[in-house]
């Protein structure tokens, strides 16, 4: 019982201090995620309902990557600009509008065309999301105040590809039509929670500091240089990770669709907690810790099989999900200020849209050509890289 007592008060400590303006976006996010039916099934949709070959659904998917490279950089400077929730606002009217047009699109040319507008429009909400979180939290729950969002966007997504496959059962025409709806819903949601004064740029109230260029801070492009070698080893787990579990482990989708879900589940149990445990701590020192258990756990595939081993695995990169991510949002919020944040979140946003187009290229050629064993060994050594180098980059950030 006292156990029992102790994690809720844990819990109530982890909550407490977040101002509602994050909760509103965490809201936002989490309607928003739910109604993400489309991504998850595009290639399926491609290659069947839509007729293309493998390869040329590749394309599109590649375009897709492409789009959200220049959605980032876009929703990050108009977000300094017109202000973080303005364009999260856009952001999710044009998406909604463009995803049900995007089902009516016949042509392979039309699809890649539309593919790449709707990525740059949908992807512009990412930067200006984290922007805003960032703008709207003091500097000493910011870790906590992303885990928030990260919650709702793994509470939404727990839904999301749920429904979606019930929806593609019926036709895939629908996933676009719920997309969009979900889009505009997520839309009235953040219109109507938040005040007047939210919606104004924020250069206002920080007149007194310059707008900085990310690309000219030193420092910050190394963090993103480490940023985007641990999104090119952590994206194959939606990439090889899967194959390998299937092909070596000798799970089915159902078991594939557990672990996801269970790496889910201990996002929204545990990390809000684990966080609050560690914030106190330097940020990039535990997001370093957070790189290597996540190689790590990637790493210690080839040495097991089998459902148990695959939680066990599946235990130990989420946690170093859990320590990495929330701690190097709020590194990148503290280094950019009132006026760069935008800017600065989509440079950061930019080095994963980056990672989304090449993790598959080099996952899929390590995997096919030197074998699955010698992809994951590879990670596990470039999780020591990644600790060396936070640990390094800390002092550079002080």
């Amino acid at each position: 019982m006292n156990v029992l007592h102790t994690i809720i008060a844990t819990y109530r400590g982890a909550f407490s201090g977040l101002p509602r303006l994050v909760w509103i976006l965490a809201g936002g996010a989490l309607v928003n995620r739910a109604g993400t039916m489309v991504l998850p099934f595009l290639t399926l949709y491609l290659t069947r309902d839509f007729g293309l070959s493998v390869e040329r659904a590749g394309i599109v998917v590649a375009v897709f990557g492409l789009g959200a490279m220049v959605g980032a950089i876009v929703g990050g400077r108009l977000s300094d600009r017109f202000g973080a929730i303005r364009i999260q606002l856009a952001s999710l009217g044009l998406a909604g509008g463009g995803f049900i047009l995007l089902g009516q699109l016949r042509t392979f040319p039309a699809m890649v065309a539309g593919i790449f507008v709707v990525s740059v429009v949908s992807e512009a909400f990412r930067p200006a999301m984290m922007a805003a979180v960032a703008l709207a939290s003091p500097p000493d729950c910011r870790p906590r105040a992303f885990a928030l969002v990260r919650l709702a966007v793994n509470l939404g997504m727990a839904v999301g590809p749920a429904v979606a496959g019930v929806l593609a059962s019926i036709g895939y025409r629908w996933l676009f039509l719920v997309d969009g709806v979900t889009c505009w819903a997520a839309l009235v949601v953040l219109f109507l929670a938040i005040s007047p004064e939210a919606l104004r740029p924020e250069v206002a109230e920080a007149v007194d500091e310059t707008v900085t260029s990310p690309w000219r801070d030193g420092p910050f492009v190394l963090l993103l240089g480490l940023v985007f070698l641990m999104a090119v080893a952590f994206l194959q787990v939606w990439i090889t990770y899967p194959i390998y579990l299937r092909e070596v482990y000798g799970l089915e989708e159902r078991g594939v669709g557990f672990l996801m879900g269970f790496n889910a589940l201990l996002i929204v149990v545990f990390e809000m907690v684990l966080l609050h445990l560690v914030e106190g701590y330097d940020h990039l020192k535990v997001a370093g810790i957070g790189a290597f258990l996540l190689c790590l756990g990637l790493g210690l595939l080839p040495l097991g099989a089998g459902i148990g081993f695959a939680i066990v695995v599946t235990c130990v990169w989420t946690f170093g999900e859990m320590l990495n991510l929330p701690m190097i949002n709020a590194v990148v919020a503290a280094r950019a200020g009132r006026r760069s944040a935008g800017r600065y979140m989509g440079a950061y946003t930019l080095s994963f849209a980056t990672a989304f187009v090449v993790s598959p290229l080099i996952g899929s050629v390590i995997y096919q050509r030197l074998g699955p064993s010698a992809l994951w060994y590879g990670i596990g050594c470039c999780g020591l890289l990644l600790f060396a180098g936070f640990q390094v980059l800390s002092r550079r950030f002080r």
